[in-house]
């Protein structure tokens, strides 16, 4: 009885789609994001019984439908051609992003100044002048807060 209904329903959206793109034309629509997030697994999955995957398979306008979609949305998962691999650290990953390192130091030095900002501001940390010291150093202390109970 499932299976029946199911093939029925493949049936029912093969007409509906008939020779167009996509559900509602040249665009796509939330119908057939939805459509398709059941179709592609069932299409592309191994499955132990197959019965509904022929099916499926046998509508060859649900099968264009759904490499269509796959190659125009996920060219990397849909066509022959996988972007190769990259190991950790490669010439390839500096390819990638050739600013990374630049990035992350920024970031590492915009951290380190806010916190040293805040430090101050909040008058964890606070630099006294005094007399300058037998080696021409300007002795610096540095305060605690005391908690107030």
């Amino acid at each position: 009885q499932l299976y029946r209904e199911a093939r029925e329903c493949l049936t029912l959206l093969s007409q509906r789609l008939g020779s167009q793109k996509f559900f509602f034309g040249d665009s796509p629509a939330s119908l057939d994001a939805l459509v398709f997030s059941r179709l592609a697994p069932l299409l592309k999955a191994k499955l132990p019984n197959g019965k509904l995957q022929q099916h499926l398979k046998s509508l060859q306008n649900l099968c264009n439908y759904c490499t269509s979609i796959l190659s125009l949305y996920f060219p990397w998962d849909g066509g022959e051609s996988r972007p190769p691999p990259h190991p950790a650290g490669s010439a390839g990953e500096a390819e990638e992003d050739p600013h990374k390192r630049r990035n992350q130091l920024l970031s590492v030095l915009v951290g380190l100044v806010a916190m040293l900002g805040y430090a101050f501001l909040s008058g964890i940390v606070s630099i006294q002048r005094g007399g300058v010291g037998p080696a021409g150093r300007q002795p610096i202390a540095m305060e605690e807060e005391e908690e107030e109970e």
